[in-house]
């Protein structure tokens, strides 16, 4: 079913790096989730009404809540889509990330609805009256709100959506709360035990507890969260296919939104080579990333020195002596600057950024273990953290 709505209503749908057709995608997203959820209300309400059940009619107004966050997450998706302006140079792209953020809240805000409901059902308890009719609507409800996360998975994985994974998330935890509410049901209809308000406590718990997930999830991108080891790792193999790339340091990475990503790293090249022809290789690397990535990187030139037999056997004994301490760590900017009393060895080591704080003492290690090895070279050190 997802690849036949893909397929009718998406023009070129398998060309996902197009801001086009993944603004497509995202309204497709929004309009089934649309359509679906306001379905479910109505049928869900009819049997909350037919029964009296709070459990049937808390999940009700949990179904026209996501048909709200449908919505919302529609209209951001519209909005996140428009290009750049002088205000906003970089495109409206986190817009998306606001809008999975604000879906995530107003699940929070049903389910604190919900468990005050469930609260006042159990301390003034009222006999729900189930019919045959009311447990094949949830079933129904069951197995459409598998599909909707199913459906909103396979969508947010091809197009790299928060928003969309969050809108999954929500399905399942709709799945489980429902499945709830239709095992209450059936207890209660075989056996006449009125659990009907605790049913709706641990429905209540379980939206809140996907809401604080949710938000959880979507928060990360605006705050500026560490990117992914894969793309690091692919930007960083695609830089290093160069013979002339002798290493990469000080990589950096700004998400702006999906497909809107700003890189910036150095790359040490031989001190030696032709300046005009390492510029063209790097202009190279830069337009293969900026197609292959969908984004854009600025990469800095970093001569090094590499046919000098001593500082090239002074880095390898400084790399051996901060990879001891601990293997996390790693140099670059590595230079020797000889003078008649001793000589300076000035080169910056990447720690994470939890070692931070105890810069200083690192700084005071290394530059310990290496003078103990040759009392004449003295560490010039700087401590920075890595960003990827």
């Amino acid at each position: 079913m997802t690849e036949l709505l893909t397929a009718i209503f998406i023009r070129d749908k398998d060309n996902i790096k197009d801001a086009r057709v993944r603004q497509a995608y995202g309204t497709l997203g929004g309009a089934v989730g649309i359509c679906c959820n306001v379905l479910l209300f109505l049928i869900k309400m009819l049997a909350g009404l037919l029964t009296g059940a709070i459990s049937i009619m808390a999940d009700a107004f949990n179904n026209l809540s996501d048909a709200g966050s449908s919505i919302v997450t529609l209209i951001g998706f519209r909005m996140a889509g428009r290009p750049a302006d002088p205000d906003h140079p970089f495109g409206h792209g986190r817009i998306e990330y606001l809008s999975g953020l604000f879906v995530a809240v107003a699940i929070i805000l049903m389910g604190a609805e919900l468990l005050q409901s469930a609260v006042e059902k159990i301390l003034h308890p009222q006999m729900p009256s189930y019919t045959m009719t009311a447990l094949v609507i949830l079933v129904i409800s069951i197995l459409l709100k598998f599909w909707m996360s199913r459906f909103n998975r396979i969508l947010g994985d091809r197009i790299d959506s928060e928003a969309m994974r969050a809108t999954a998330a929500d399905s399942l935890s709709d799945c489980i709360s429902t499945g709830t509410v239709l095992l209450g049901a059936v207890f209660t209809y075989f056996t006449e035990k009125n659990i009907d308000g605790f049913v709706g406590l641990f429905v209540a718990a379980f939206v809140l507890w996907a809401g604080i997930h949710a938000v959880k999830e979507t928060i990360q991108p605006l705050l500026g969260a560490a990117p992914d080891p894969e793309l690091v790792e692919a930007v960083s193999s695609e830089v290093l296919k160069e013979d002339l790339v002798l290493g990469i340091h000080d990589m950096v990475v700004h998400d702006y939104g999906p497909g809107r990503r700003m890189i910036s790293l150095h790359a040490e090249v031989p001190y030696n080579e032709d300046l005009l022809t390492i510029h063209d290789v790097i202009d190279n690397i830069e337009m293969r990333i900026c197609r292959e990535f969908q984004c854009e990187i600025t990469i800095h030139m970093d001569p090094v020195v590499t046919d000098d037999r001593e500082v090239n056997e002074a880095k390898e004994m400084v790399k051996e002596i901060v990879s001891s301490l601990d293997a996390s760590w790693s140099i670059h900017d590595f230079r020797m600057v000889r003078g008649q009393t001793h000589t300076n060895l000035i080169f910056d080591v990447v720690v994470p950024v939890t070692a931070l704080k105890e810069k200083g003492e690192i700084a005071s290690k290394i530059r310990e273990k290496i003078s103990q090895k040759d009392k004449k070279y003295f560490a010039v050190i700087q401590v920075e953290q890595a960003y990827a």
